[in-house]
C-alpha cells in the first residue's frame, strides 16, 4: 500500500510516497509554475517515475500547501501548519519549535510532543523577508539559486540590507554594488536580514528546542549559518533532503493514519489515484455505492390525468472532494 503527499507550494511543489511502514519509496521537487493544477500532476507524474510504480499502486493522495485545491485528484487536504507540525516531530520526536522559510511566507509553529500545533506566526506580507527576495537578489547579481549558499560563505564583511520591503531592499543592494561592496557580503548580508527576521518570528511564539528548519533553506548552509548565529542555537535539519519535502511528508503520514483508521473500523477504502474519468470540466473521479430500494406504494394519479413520475439521479463527484 502506497500513500502519496503533495505539497504545492508558492514557488515549488514537492511530493513524496510513503509505504505503509511510513518509509520513503520515492520523492519529486518541481517548480510550480502559475498553472497549478498542471504543477500537481506533473510533480505526481515525476514521483510515480522516480517510485517506479503506477497510479493504481497508489491508495491515497493527501494534498496540502497554499494550492491544495488544485489538486484534483486527491482524497483529502489538510493545513499546511498541520502537516509541517505533524512531519517534524515525526522525523525529530524531540521538535518543539519549528520554523520554515517558503518562496513566499515564514511560518514559525510551536509544536507538542503529539505534533499538534500550540502556536503560531506567520510574516507580514512582504517579500523582503522570504525565501523570494533572496532568489531574486541573487539573479540580480548573477547568481543560480543553488550557488547562493557557497557564493554567500565567501563573505568577508556582509553589509546590513536594512528595509523591510522588497522595493526598498532592491535599492539597497544597487547602492551597495554602486559602492563597491562585493557580492559576496552583499548577499550574506542579505541573509543574516532574512535569518534576523526569521528568529524574531520564532521568539513570538516561543523559543522552546528542538529547533528544526524546513523548506527550501535546508540546502542553503550560509542561510543555516546566519540562522544559528542570530538564534546562538542547532537547528535539526533532515536527511536526504527531507527538510524540503517536510509538508508533503507531513501530508502522506496523515493519510496512511486515515487509511489505517478506515482498515480498523471495517471502511472501504476510498478509490486509487488512477480512478479518474474525465468531463469537459476536467478529471473527475466517479464513486459508486450500492443501496436496497425501498418499495413504495404507488401514488395515485391527480385528478386531470397527470401521474407521478419516477426518475433516478446519477451524480458524478468532481475530483478532489473530500472522501
Amino acid at each position: 500500500m502506497y500513500v502519496a503527499g503533495i505539497d504545492i507550494g508558492s514557488t515549488y511543489s514537492k511530493a513524496i510516497l510513503l509505504d505503509d511502514r511510513r518509509q520513503v519509496v520515492g520523492k519529486a521537487v518541481r517548480r510550480t509554475g502559475f498553472k497549478l493544477n498542471q504543477a500537481s500532476e506533473g510533480v505526481f507524474d515525476e514521483l510515480l517515475k522516480n517510485s517506479g510504480v503506477t497510479r493504481e499502486d497508489v491508495t491515497y493522495v493527501a494534498a496540502t500547501g497554499y494550492g491544495r485545491h488544485t489538486v484534483l485528484f486527491r482524497h483529502t487536504q489538510v493545513t499546511e501548519l498541520t502537516a509541517h507540525a505533524h512531519a517534524a516531530v515525526h522525523l525529530f520526536p524531540g521538535t518543539r519549535t519549528l520554523l520554515d522559510i517558503g518562496g513566499q511566507d515564514i511560518k514559525a509553529v510551536r509544536v507538542d510532543g503529539e505534533g499538534r500545533v500550540r502556536a503560531f506566526r506567520l510574516n507580514d506580507k512582504c517579500a523582503a523577508g522570504t525565501g523570494a527576495f533572496l532568489e531574486k537578489t541573487a539573479r540580480y547579481l548573477g547568481l543560480a539559486t543553488a550557488d547562493i549558499g557557497p557564493y554567500a560563505l565567501r563573505a568577508t564583511k556582509p553589509v546590513e540590507i536594512s528595509s523591510v520591503c522588497a522595493v526598498f531592499a532592491e535599492s539597497e543592494v544597487i547602492s551597495h554594488l554602486s559602492q563597491g561592496v562585493s557580492a559576496e557580503d552583499i548577499m550574506m548580508g542579505a541573509m543574516i536580514s532574512l535569518g534576523s527576521r526569521a528568529i524574531q518570528l520564532m521568539r513570538r511564539v516561543g523559543l522552546e528546542p528542538e529547533f528544526m528548519l524546513t523548506g527550501g533553506m535546508v540546502h542553503n548552509a550560509a542561510m543555516i549559518k546566519a540562522l544559528e548565529d542570530n538564534l546562538k542555537g542547532k537547528f535539526n535539519i533532515a536527511p536526504d533532503g527531507l527538510g524540503q519535502l517536510n509538508g508533503a511528508m507531513g501530508a502522506a503520514l496523515l493519510g496512511l493514519r486515515r487509511i489505517e483508521k478506515l482498515i480498523a473500523e471495517g471502511k472501504p477504502i476510498p478509490p486509487t489515484a488512477a480512478n479518474l474519468g474525465t468531463t469537459a470540466e476536467g478529471p473527475v473521479r466517479r464513486r459508486w455505492s450500492a443501496f436496497t430500494p425501498v418499495k413504495k406504494p404507488a401514488e395515485p394519479c391527480q385528478p386531470g390525468g397527470e401521474c407521478p413520475v419516477v426518475t433516478a439521479k446519477v451524480t458524478v463527484q468532481r475530483a478532489g472532494a473530500a472522501a
